[in-house]
């Protein structure tokens, strides 16, 4: 399977490695924003052809599919580009962001033959897989999932350090994460939500601070803090609270509500999410099947998020 990795920042280059120990799958070119920087990641990994034309990077011979890793508001229009050529797409998170596009994205899936899933990774990082199991086989009942998700972001830059050419959003992607995990660990739609946020920074124009409640019929209650300003360790943080048990995920790490840790090394076949995520993505191609994660799927997270931000004042209310 020959697969075109579209993007060259923090987050292509955690695929490209977890490719890289997948059998079968070769990236045989990778379509960037920056010239300098996408020849530099080609060369590093091996890979003979790199373009800043996507199109470019797609007609090139055998090509079955792409991942996309570009700015948030490039891909629900790149990866209808791609089911335009005939080629399955996996999206990194959020398909969109907004409602709108989102289920435009959904409509040329549902048009095509071809395969298109977004990287809502938590729902195959080990440590959610693992409760996630428990939770399918009754042994657990989630009561309250308290979630921290951390950065220090004054400044317009990515996680390399390195200068945006776009601007990221609390509401529509790092919150995603936890709003799609919440309703896919439940198998419920949230019923009630609700989202608070703090002043918008001057230049970016983006909230820094954001408070999110969510329940499910069920009763269960999702508690979300999101933080651009926080200064120390950063990324988010996971706290289960379950009628039989507590459990802390940090990424693909698992403890107990002692710190005591738990051995997820039986979960699947491999101890990183992003990599068993992309095993998804091709194993779907293959087996001709609908991936978990699917763009379908994962519709109700945006719809969710779209019902939060209805919650929110005005953008003029906060300036």
């Amino acid at each position: 399977m020959k697969i075109v990795m579209a993007g060259e920042g923090a987050i292509a280059r955690k695929h490209l490695p977890a490719i890289a120990r997948i059998d079968g799958v070769e990236v045989v070119s990778i379509a960037g924003g920056a010239a300098a920087d996408t020849e530099a990641l080609a060369a590093e990994h091996g890979i003979g052809h790199w373009s800043l034309d996507l199109d470019e990077c797609l007609a090139r011979p055998g090509v079955d599919a792409a991942i996309l890793t570009t700015p948030t508001q490039l891909h629900a229009s790149q990866a209808m580009q791609v089911l335009a050529t005939g080629k399955h797409v996996l999206v990194e998170i959020p398909m969109a962001d907004n409602l709108a596009d989102s289920e435009a994205l959904v409509r040329a899936a549902e048009t095509s033959d071809r395969t298109a899933m977004v990287c809502h990774t938590r729902r195959f990082n080990p440590s959610h897989q693992w409760v996630h199991d428990r939770i399918a086989r009754g042994e657990l009942g989630l009561q309250h999932l308290v979630v921290e998700t951390f950065f220090f972001r004054r400044e317009n830059k990515n996680a390399l350090g390195k200068p945006r050419s776009w601007t990221d959003n609390l509401l529509w992607h790092h919150a995603c994460h936890t709003v799609d995990l919440f309703q896919y660990q439940t198998g419920q739609v949230a019923d009630r939500v609700s989202a608070l946020q703090g002043p918008l920074h001057p230049e970016l124009g983006i909230a820094m601070d954001m408070s999110i409640g969510m329940t499910v019929p069920s009763g269960a209650v999702c508690s979300l803090a999101l933080s651009f300003n926080n200064e120390g360790p950063f990324g988010t943080f996971f706290r289960y609270i379950c009628d039989n048990g507590t459990y802390i995920a940090r990424y693909d790490d698992l403890v107990d509500g002692n710190e005591e840790s738990i051995d997820v090394s039986g979960v699947a076949v491999s101890l990183d999410g992003i990599e068993l995520q992309d095993r998804e993505f091709f194993a779907a191609i293959d087996e001709g099947r609908e991936p978990n994660a699917s763009v379908r799927q994962c519709l109700d997270a945006m719809r969710t998020l779209d019902r939060l931000e209805q919650t929110l004042p005005p953008p003029s209310k906060l300036r």
